[in-house]
């Protein structure tokens, strides 16, 4: 992928994560979905992976996996810190897994939706 293709899918996942409210999740999926990239929840993974230190700030701990995992946590220093500001936020995580899950997901396509 070109850099600065790269770059622009990178800032339009981003602004979808900025969307998300504290106390709530979403998936790599839906935020894909959301972009007009239906297959390319591993690409919002990468992008998460790489959004430390982009300002203005992106909430990557509040994008887990379709299930509820902390599957991007090993990306967090130290791994825990997901899960730390995940409960911060008043969200209940037991083993590596978002309690009432189907409750706190926000679903971009809903919630950003005209």
């Amino acid at each position: 992928m070109e850099q600065t293709n790269k770059n622009s899918l990178y800032d339009a996942i981003y602004d979808v994560v900025r969307c998300v409210p504290a106390g709530r999740v979403t998936s790599y999926g839906a935020v894909a979905a959301a972009i007009g990239a239906a297959s390319g929840a591993r690409v919002v993974g990468y992008a998460m992976n790489h959004c430390h230190g982009v300002t203005p700030v992106v909430p990557a701990h509040r994008v887990v996996n379709r299930n509820g995992l902390l599957t991007g946590k090993h990306h967090f220093s130290p791994p825990g810190l997901m899960q730390q500001l995940l409960e911060q936020e008043g969200v209940a995580v037991k083993d590596d897994k978002v309690l009432s899950f189907g409750q706190l997901f926000w679903d971009p396509m809903k919630e950003l939706a005209p």
